[in-house]
């Protein structure tokens, strides 16, 4: 279990904040504070696994208090929220664990959770790598996603749509390309269309007539080619087939 901190200069986001994170079973307890400067003296007396930051507030603003704590001997996970994503890519070069977007989603936030148990644990990587990070376009804006929501991905000729629980975008990297660079990060390639995370996958069946996996909530077909691939890399995790 996880101890919190939730800072922010409103209020009423304060509580709410902490209202879904005091839901999780995962967390143990939520501190508050309203201020960067309460924020500081909170973990002053306190032992917070994570905290939560604002980054638009007056007086100290959640990007310098995290480049304070950055300077502590431990310091918590950081995951920014704020109503906006001008700064995500300062908040990833801060090596923060997320970035919420408001009003922050109650399963947003639990996937948020769990991304700070497994660092906690130390289950899946080592606590002071920062995630790797996918400039995408959408609509003229510039967005920045984690490559650890990608459910899977889709050629789309010389590009690539990656599929994430927010939605999708097209990169314009070929489906080869990302296959060579993400395998070692739990991709399999499993069709000539599409690249899987073997951390996304819910169901699969690799018998019959039509294999198959299910990830991110859409059912993908599986090459007889590529199926010794990936019965070889479920050999190693607790994915069970169907029968």
């Amino acid at each position: 279990m996880i101890t919190a901190l939730v800072v922010d200069d409103e209020l009423p986001a304060v509580q709410e904040l902490s209202y879904l994170l005091g839901r999780d079973e995962r967390v143990s307890t939520v501190h508050t504070a309203t201020s960067g400067t309460e924020a500081l003296k909170v973990l002053e007396r306190e032992d917070v696994d994570a905290i939560f930051l604002d980054i638009h507030m007056p007086g100290l603003t959640g990007l310098e208090l995290a480049r304070v704590i950055a300077r502590f001997a431990s310091p918590p996970a950081v995951v920014f929220v704020t109503a906006d994503d001008d700064h995500a890519l300062e908040a990833f070069d801060l090596a923060a664990v997320d970035y919420l977007l408001k009003p922050v989603r109650p399963e947003r936030l639990e996937r948020c959770v769990g991304r700070i148990v497994d660092q906690h644990d130390g289950a899946r990587s080592h606590p002071d790598a920062a995630p790797e990070v996918i400039t995408v376009e959408q609509g003229g804006v510039t967005r920045m996603i984690r490559r650890d929501d990608v459910a899977f991905v889709q050629a789309q000729g010389d590009y690539a749509r990656l599929h994430t629980p927010e939605g999708s975008y097209l990169v314009r990297v070929p489906l080869t390309d990302l296959e060579r660079q993400w395998g070692p990060a739990g991709f399999v390639r499993i069709h000539r269309s599409y690249l899987v995370a073997m951390d996304a996958v819910q169901q699969l069946r690799l018998g019959g007539p039509q294999p198959f996996v299910v990830a991110g909530g859409a059912e993908l077909p599986v090459s007889r080619r590529l199926l010794p691939g990936l019965r070889e890399r479920l050999a190693a995790t607790r994915i069970r087939p169907l029968t």
